[in-house]
């Protein structure tokens, strides 16, 4: 009878990767995140820019609803405390547009703290945080009697600014 001795060293399993098949899942690896960093970033600038554009869309269209509500109650002149918007604190100017919450009605005496009051009472409950210092999604000053919100979430200083003479309200994404 013959007997055959099997060498132990055969008789295991492979266990794990070859150094080769790591160097290739590493490649694919870097290649993958080549390609796709360089688009998580531009989806992070797109979202910084969509959240500028839908509160400088808000604040405009909050704008327009305050005129509309001066017109509506048939007021004629300057208004403190317009009523039948919100709380029914907002101050407009002769032409209706809104200057501010402290009973300011002329659109040339605009302060940061007027500017911070209308971005609140028009924006009401979800408005994105503002304040006159850093630490807010927007910083709020004035840029030559205007309210300029400068977006703090990025360091591009895009900004949304309401000129309180003519109801306008633009955006800049730098």
């Amino acid at each position: 009878m013959r007997t055959t001795r099997l060498d132990s060293r055969n008789n295991k399993k492979q266990r794990g990767f070859t150094l080769i098949e790591l160097v290739v899942v590493i490649l694919v690896l870097g290649i993958l995140a080549a390609t796709a960093l360089p688009r998580f970033a531009e989806i992070a600038d797109e979202a910084h820019n969509s959240a500028i554009q839908g509160a400088s869309g808000a604040y405009a269209a909050a704008v327009v609803l305050v005129r509309s509500q001066w017109l509506a109650i048939g007021a004629s002149g300057a208004t403190t405390n317009l009523r039948g918007f919100g709380r029914e604190v907002v101050d407009v100017s002769v032409d209706g547009w809104p200057t501010g919450i402290n009973g300011n009605t002329n659109p040339a005496g605009m302060t940061g703290a007027e500017c911070l009051g209308l971005w609140a009472e028009l924006l009401m409950a979800n408005a994105p945080s503002a304040g006159t210092s850093t630490g807010s999604d927007y910083l709020v000053t004035v840029n030559g009697g205007d309210c300029r919100y400068t977006y703090q979430l990025n360091a591009l200083n895009s900004y949304i600014q309401y000129d309180p003479g003519t109801g306008e309200v633009v955006h800049v994404i730098n």
